[in-house]
């Protein structure tokens, strides 16, 4: 079993941008949720995947991953998904030895930019890009679901501000 270990940050400013190496579109679609843990598909321009994650128990919690016919992945976010999607575009920034994911969502969620790093185990070190805002990974509403629930709300893309002064 593999277990995710992650720490996720509010992007203070756009120097990331200079050291990003790559980007992919990923296209997310909340299956459903259950005791801490959900069930996501995931889509981007090669592959498709159905991801169940469990409850977090500090930086760590149970990750599984299966690749899944494109196809099907499609017909997930087009009929049990449509108003649970996450569109970003996922940029990878390398820094002090690791590679950074900085997530520059779209759609419900325009304008909201987070950054996550995966770790090795918990006690690892870690050198903080100077790009870096306040940490969020144990925060629940820079969650996903919550992201979505708040935009759904107000109908229309949350701000920053709206959803640091959401009460959950």
């Amino acid at each position: 079993m593999r277990y995710e270990v992650e720490r996720k940050f509010l992007v203070a400013h756009e120097e990331w941008r200079a050291g990003a190496v790559s980007r992919r579109r990923l296209t997310d679609g909340l299956v459903g949720e259950f005791a801490g843990g959900k069930v996501r598909v995931r889509l981007d321009d090669e592959r498709a995947w159905l991801t169940v994650k469990g409850r977090r128990d500090g930086l760590a919690r149970p990750e599984f991953e299966y690749e899944i016919p494109r196809p099907d992945a499609e017909a997930m976010l087009s009929l049990v998904c449509e108003t649970c999607l996450i569109e970003k575009t996922r940029h990878c920034v390398p820094h002090a030895g690791l590679t950074w994911s900085v997530d520059e969502y779209a759609g419900a969620l325009t304008g909201m930019i987070l950054a996550e790093v995966e770790l090795e185990h918990e006690a690892q070190a870690v050198a903080l890009p100077g790009w870096l805002g306040r940490e969020i990974t144990t925060d629940q509403r820079f969650r996903q679901s919550t992201l979505l629930r708040l935009a759904r709300e107000a109908g229309r893309p949350v701000t920053l501000t709206e959803v640091l002064s959401a009460r959950l």
